[in-house]
């Protein structure tokens, strides 16, 4: 019986993903298109900082702090939440359903899948910009899904009695902080995405380094229960800083797509990338009991490195041909004054 509800799990977690996969990606596809059609390119940025703080943020916190009193306050088990988010699901469908408006693309490009994934291969192979940002982007993504499989384990190794829709809550506040951080850095012409974002990454993967630190540093308390331990303490400030570089990370994520990805084959190149993703995310939560937790946070502090390394290669290029198409912009305008000259 046992077994059954480990393989229902699992199930369950694909699923999940799936649902994951289509909420990001038409969500996100949606969005460029309205705003590409007619308004202020700037709305654009506010509109994902918006989302990230609103919906990822301050709902998640009210939605943590539900589902707490739910399991807790009025000991309705742990399901309840699960049934209150299927109901809050099917409202916000007949909302989306009543009031959007269908985005069917240009006509005239309606193409078959094979099409679509050839010509997607197509732009991913011819542009190194958009291979760096796809690989970027699996790489954070793979990181912020094992530490959701990971945090809970990590925070109550002997079983500790920790809060788990306050820490959520929690998480989701440093989430809000990190998007309002994104929206003030994303306002300044000054300062590029692609130069903050390696800093993100650096930042991510020294947070998620903090567990491996401290099964070295910290004796472990070899007690069954109790509150959070102080190993646990130093972990939940990292996974706090970690979440709000979650927070930091999808406006400006969205803000690079809309800048190197071409909306018509938007949607399929991310499908490129989000297919070895998901299945790298099965795989570590069908063997998450087979290796230490303290291997899974290392694995996952090593990819968010490896991003900071592509996001400085990304900085290099995009700078390299922003400065070739001002030298070459100041040529045609020498040209253009010299030419009277010679008449």
């Amino acid at each position: 019986m046992w077994g059954f509800f480990v393989c229902l799990l699992h199930l369950i977690t694909i699923m999940l993903r799936f649902v994951e996969l289509i909420k990001l990606i038409s969500g996100n596809s949606w969005g460029l298109a309205a705003g590409s059609r007619g308004f202020d390119q700037q709305w654009l940025s506010v509109t994902f900082s918006q989302a990230i703080f609103l919906g990822n943020g301050l709902v998640a916190i009210v939605s943590g702090l539900f589902g707490n009193v739910l399991v807790d306050t009025l000991a309705l088990g742990p399901v309840a939440p699960f049934d209150a988010a299927a109901c809050f699901l099917a409202i916000g469908m007949a909302i989306i359903m009543s009031s959007w408006t269908e985005n069917y693309g240009d006509p005239s490009e309606n193409k078959d899948l094979l099409t679509q994934f050839k010509g997607a291969a197509v732009a991913i192979a011819s542009d190194e910009k958009i291979t760096l940002l796809g690989a970027i982007q699996s790489l954070f993504e793979g990181s912020m899904y094992t530490f959701v499989f990971l945090w809970t384990p990590a925070l109550s190794p002997n079983g500790e009695d920790i809060p788990h829709g306050f820490i959520f809550a929690t998480f989701m506040m440093a989430s809000m902080l990190g998007s309002s951080i994104a929206s003030r850095l994303m306002a300044r012409s000054s300062l590029k995405v692609e130069s903050y974002m390696q800093i993100v990454f650096l930042i991510s993967a020294a947070a998620l380094l903090l567990p491996v630190i401290t099964s070295f540093l910290v004796v472990p308390s070899g007690e069954k229960g109790g509150g959070i331990s102080f190993s646990g303490c130093i972990q939940l400030i990292g996974f706090c800083t970690f979440e709000a570089c979650v927070g930091i990370f999808w406006p400006s994520i969205m803000k690079m797509r809309s800048q190197y990805i071409p909306e018509e084959a938007r949607s399929t190149i991310m499908n490129f990338f989000r297919i070895p993703l998901n299945i790298f995310v099965c795989i570590v939560l069908y063997n998450v009991n087979a290796y230490p937790i303290v291997f899974m946070f290392g694995m996952c502090s090593v990819f968010l490195f490896v991003a900071s390394l592509l996001q400085k290669r990304l900085r290099f290029i995009t700078e390299s041909q922003r400065s070739r198409s001002q030298e070459w912009t100041a040529m045609k305008e020498t040209d253009s004054e010299a030419e009277p000259l010679n008449i």
